[in-house]
This record gives structure tokens, C-alpha cells and sequence, in this order.
């Protein structure tokens, strides 16, 4: 497992959970749920945060960036040219110049806009942006996507904070089928068992941030949805059994 790492671009990550850094009862258990988590990669949303002339304690104030990657993100956006701004921003501010791209359709419902999406990442990809997408499981999108230069599509198991877990497991397989890149689980995860589901099927890595910060005890599942991503990860690198209709014995049934 030392050997197995999610490269992203030109980097190099050993754990395969992204934790997000918003919705958490308060900064300190956001910090702590970060440490039980064991993630490299966290993300913070760009349009939501002080970068400059920081009166007081902020979010990048409980992040330790020595040992977190931050992942900027463009959550919040509607529309291709306020997330492009927004990436922008962020890698102008210092933050990276890998973005987790979000352009979203609707309020309620928190679906991404395909077209804007895809407008927004063939800019950024030519301006030199490391661009994360976060798409829905269409694997028509995902291939276009791929096809113009991004690092990662990241497909939706669910709606944003729905804790549904994977609603659609065959779209999720055709996307990873033709994979080019690494795909990353993104929105909709409310448990280990969703985590660890998602890695057996072959995903590079999940995102969660909702079903952590929200969760009775984040830390406790902080530390559960790590526990389940490197279940997923062994039990997908192993290799299961393949599934039958009727039962097999485990003990030979002559030459004993």
C-alpha cells in the first residue's frame, strides 16, 4: 500500500479520502475530524473565505499547510465566468493552482450545469489550471471532460449532502470502464460502508464533507470513513470472489 498513491497532476497523495472543511459545529472539530481522517487534500471554497486582510481568525487558521494540501474550490458559481474568476482568485491568492471546479444549475437541488461546466474547464485547462471536476454521473459528460485535459472527474454518488450513498452503480462503473484519468466520488456519501463501496467498485478516491461534518460525532466518522476507504481500496486491489447462484464448498470434495 506505501506504493499505492493517488497522483493527481504532478503530486502525489498516500491517502485516498479529500475531506472538505465546510459545515463543521465549529473550527476545532473541523481540526480534529481532519487529523482522525487522515486525509492529504482538503478543500476549502474560495467565495466563502477571507484570503486578504484577515481581522480575525479564519479557516486557514486551523489548517495546517505543512501537512494538508489545499484544495481551493469554486463552489457557490452558477455560471462559467464566475467560476473561472473564482479559480482565479484562488490560485492568485496563493492557494493552488489545482481547483476543484464546481458549476452548479440549481439552488435546491445543487445539480452541476454540464454545459457551464464544460465551458469553465476547457478555459481553465488552457490558462494552466490543475482542474478537479465536480460533474453528475453522466458518462457522456465524464468523457468530455476527460477529452479536454482535465486531472480528475469527480461524479456525483448522490446529490450534494443528501447522504443517499451511490444512487447509480452502473453509470459510476461505465465511467470508470474508460477512465483516463482518476475518478473521484464526489457529494451524496453519509457513511463508511458508501465510502468503502464506492472503492471496491475501482474509484481513485471520495470526497466527503457533509456526512463527516454532519454526522453526531464527526471525529468518530472521520476516522470511520478513512477506515473505509482503505478497506474499499485493499478489497478492490485483491480482487473478489466472482459472485454465484448456488453454493460452493470451501473444503475439497474428494483427495482431503
Amino acid at each position: 500500500m506505501a506504493q499505492d498513491v493517488l497522483q493527481l497532476g504532478t503530486r502525489a497523495f498516500q491517502s485516498r479520502l479529500l475531506v472538505g472543511t465546510g459545515k463543521y459545529p465549529s473550527m476545532p472539530v473541523m481540526k480534529e475530524a481532519l487529523e482522525a481522517s487522515g486525509a492529504q487534500v482538503v478543500t476549502v471554497a474560495v467565495r466563502r473565505m477571507q484570503i486578504e486582510g484577515r481581522p480575525q481568525e479564519t479557516l486557514l487558521d486551523y489548517i495546517d499547510r505543512k501537512k494538508y494540501f489545499i484544495l481551493p474550490n469554486t463552489a457557490g458559481c452558477f455560471n462559467a465566468d464566475e467560476a473561472i474568476r473564482t479559480a482565479r482568485l484562488g490560485r492568485e491568492a496563493g492557494l493552488s493552482e489545482m481547483v476543484k471546479l464546481e458549476v452548479l444549475g440549481d439552488e435546491r437541488t445543487l445539480l452541476p450545469d454540464p454545459v457551464e461546466t464544460l465551458k469553465a474547464a476547457e478555459v481553465l485547462v488552457k490558462e494552466g489550471f490543475s482542474v478537479l471536476v465536480y460533474t453528475s454521473d453522466d458518462p457522456i459528460i465524464a468523457n468530455r471532460l476527460q477529452n479536454l485535459g482535465v486531472t480528475s472527474v469527480m461524479p456525483a454518488g448522490s446529490p450534494i449532502g443528501s447522504g443517499q450513498g451511490i444512487l447509480n452503480l452502473n453509470n459510476l462503473r461505465i465511467i470508470m470502464e474508460s477512465a483516463r484519468v482518476p475518478i473521484i466520488v464526489d457529494a451524496g456519501v453519509g457513511t463508511a460502508s458508501d465510502v468503502a463501496r464506492a472503492m471496491e467498485m475501482g474509484a481513485a478516491g471520495v470526497l466527503v464533507n457533509t456526512g463527516i461534518a454532519h454526522a453526531k460525532d464527526p471525529v468518530g466518522m472521520a476516522r470511520a470513513m478513512r477506515l473505509g476507504t482503505e478497506a474499499g481500496r485493499l478489497a478492490f486491489l485483491a480482487g473478489r470472489i466472482p459472485k454465484r447462484l448456488y453454493a460452493k464448498a470451501s473444503s475439497p470434495e474428494k483427495d482431503f
